[in-house]
């Protein structure tokens, strides 16, 4: 029961932000707040604040679940594919790295991955309307 609230909140999280701003803009704020809430989970492992590390770990596989689970496949076939692949490797990286020696350089790697989505997003974003 836990996890279907989890994914319903990670969902809900994006449709609310994609109300708030156009959907392009909603994706490259909720990479941004995952990859800041990767960021306080290292600080607060580095402060031995174990809980609060886990609780902020999660909160970023929250956000990459809710942008999993929003993908159109039926219009963007092989990229909402790969993309979905991607947030699931990504989301499973996270997990595997919490608690462990080496957590810090590995949700590094994993910030720098999110980092290179997130500017791709954002230059799409850039490029101008084609006329339909």
């Amino acid at each position: 029961m836990m996890q279907n609230q989890s994914n319903f909140q990670a969902a809900q999280a994006y449709r609310s932000a994609s109300v708030a701003v156009p959907p392009l803009q909603a994706v490259i704020m909720l990479i941004d707040g995952a990859i800041n809430f990767l960021h306080k989970s290292i600080k607060a492992a580095e402060e031995k604040k174990f809980e609060e590390s886990h609780s902020h770990m999660i909160r970023a596989t929250a956000i990459l679940r809710g942008l999993s689970h929003n993908l159109n496949f039926d219009k963007c076939g092989a990229i909402a594919e790969r993309l979905h692949t991607t947030y699931h490797a990504l989301i499973m990286a996270c997990l595997r790295s919490y608690g462990r020696p080496d957590s810090a350089p590995a949700y590094r790697r994993i910030i720098a991955s999110l980092a290179a989505i997130r500017d791709a997003w954002i230059f799409v974003a850039l490029q101008p309307a084609k006329a339909g």
